[in-house]
């Protein structure tokens, strides 16, 4: 019995090839519109490529790699584990409020989430920003003590609660205790517009 032939090496280029454009599109929340006017390129060349059937010249290659800023073997290579490690220090905080601070839990781009670290300063204050009606968020306590106000009625959490609340509320947090920091999560699921 004969084995299954292995496709053909341009075959398995031009199939790397489709995967990589689209993921990086993707990643990039471009569509083959916009990569295609970045690349200085017609939208048909993009959907070609992506399609795995094209044979590009060199030059369409650099100009989809420049637009997508990767270097061009990262459109050709073959399927690699998504793995990848950020440090922390690599992670940028912001301050917000009185006395906190955050960053992204995930530095990736998540649909539809927020997910942040917040780290409270001994007796800080915030405010929260009220999402669209439907929104749930998601405050998970690490460390300390941390209080939210939803609708004006206060919840006290400590070390490994967590609370759910509608996100289109008025909330804000507060670490209530005067002499000791309070970190927690916070996972926003966004409601969508017009749902």
């Amino acid at each position: 019995m004969d084995k299954p032939s292995e496709p053909h090496p341009a075959e398995q280029a031009g199939a790397h090839l489709a995967r990589n454009v689209i993921n990086l599109r993707h990643a990039r929340k471009l569509t083959q519109d916009a990569l295609a006017s970045a690349a200085s390129l017609p939208r048909s060349t993009i959907a070609n490529l992506e399609s795995g059937e094209a044979n590009p010249s060199l030059a369409v290659l650099l100009k989809v790699a420049g637009a997508l800023a990767v270097p061009i073997d990262e459109l050709l290579a073959a399927p690699r584990a998504k793995v990848r490690k950020w440090l922390d220090a690599s992670a940028p905080w912001r301050e917000r409020g009185r006395g906190v601070r955050e960053r992204a839990l995930v530095p990736e781009p998540m649909p539809d989430e927020l997910c942040v670290v917040m780290e409270f300063a001994a007796g800080a204050v915030m405010g929260g920003t009220p999402h669209l009606p439907g929104t749930r968020e998601f405050f998970t306590c690490l460390d300390g003590r941390v209080s939210i106000f939803v609708a004006g009625e206060r919840h006290d959490l400590g070390t490994g609660d967590t609370l759910a609340f509608p996100g289109n509320l008025a909330h804000s947090y507060q670490n209530p205790d005067g002499t000791a920091p309070a970190r927690g999560v916070s996972v926003v699921v966004l409601a969508k517009a017009g749902v």
